[in-house]
């Protein structure tokens, strides 16, 4: 598939916002700092179990505001949740944090809810992980088109340590344990692209990949992307994410990125961690903006 330019200025590019002192509050100030149309949020400990309901009024607040600002909003679940994990009381959990993710998602207007493929741990457990993904997330699946809820967005890794899913192609096999149900789509992160041994650096290795994610995964199924640079070398299976431009990947890809037939219209995070976020996050947007 040849690539030609296929995204807009309309489409929504943000970033993973921090939401420490409120919700609303919060990602209103992030929105006027960075200009972005997209955030993305978690709504519990990114590295623990423990769920929190929110604020009612704070929920309202964020769904309102995100139809006064524009932006189209998603969850991040807790990096913890491993749906293929051979400890059942790790499954168990992941499942019930997904649910409450994808109730809270409701309740502010969340476009998706993204959760990292998982891991089958150890080389006993590898045959059957997936088939714990099916039994434990097809019902889910089923209840959140019946509730309401958002969908859930399965998000390759960077790969290493028995990964369900980190090369895209992987995605097939992720997707049919689930009979391909409607309510699960991709997030496609670089980062992990590139970590995973995508050489997306190299003329073409970003176009040849997103044709192989929707060979795997099929048309439509791309929701969201994690446009994210690397500071490490391309197959390291290191998650290390650089803003846009100053890492390994290179502002090339990106512009590749924004013009895929596969990416039109579909939002763009970014997730550079730093101590100045907002500027950061103000610089990576105006890039991929640019790259339109």
């Amino acid at each position: 598939m040849a690539a030609s330019v296929q995204g807009t200025a309309e489409t929504p590019v943000g970033g993973h916002a921090l939401v420490a002192g409120g919700l609303a509050k919060a990602s209103q100030r992030y929105v006027e700092q960075t200009g972005a149309t997209a955030v993305q949020i978690y709504v519990s400990n990114p590295r623990g179990w423990a769920l929190a309901e929110g604020d009612p009024a704070q929920d309202a607040a964020f769904l309102a505001g995100c139809g006064d600002w524009g932006v189209s909003a998603y969850i991040h679940a807790a990096l913890l949740v491993n749906l293929g994990s051979p400890t059942e009381a790790t499954v168990e959990r992941s499942v019930a944090t997904l649910e409450h993710a994808l109730r809270r998602g409701k309740a502010i207007g969340a476009r998706g809810v993204v959760f990292h493929a998982g891991s089958a741990v150890d080389a006993v457990h590898a045959e059957k992980a997936l088939d714990v993904v099916r039994k434990v997330l097809r019902p889910l699946l089923d209840r959140a088109a019946l509730e309401g809820w958002p969908p859930l967005l399965v998000e390759p890794s960077a790969g290493g340590g028995r990964s369900l899913a980190s090369r895209v192609e992987h995605l097939e096999a992720y997707l049919t344990a689930v009979d391909h149900h409607p309510q699960l789509g991709v997030c496609f992160d670089t980062c992990h692209a590139w970590a995973a041994g995508h050489d997306l650096a190299s003329p073409g290795g970003m176009t040849a990949t997103l044709d192989t994610l929707v060979k795997a995964a099929g048309p439509g199924r791309l929701r969201l992307i994690h446009a994210n640079d690397s500071k490490d070398a391309c197959g390291s299976t290191r998650d290390r994410h650089e803003s846009l431009g100053k890492g390994t990947i290179g502002p090339a890809a990106f512009a590749e990125l924004v013009r895929h037939p596969a990416a039109a219209g579909v939002p763009l995070i970014v997730e550079t961690p730093s101590g100045d976020l907002s500027a950061d996050h103000a610089a990576d947007i105006a890039l991929l903006r640019a790259a339109f």
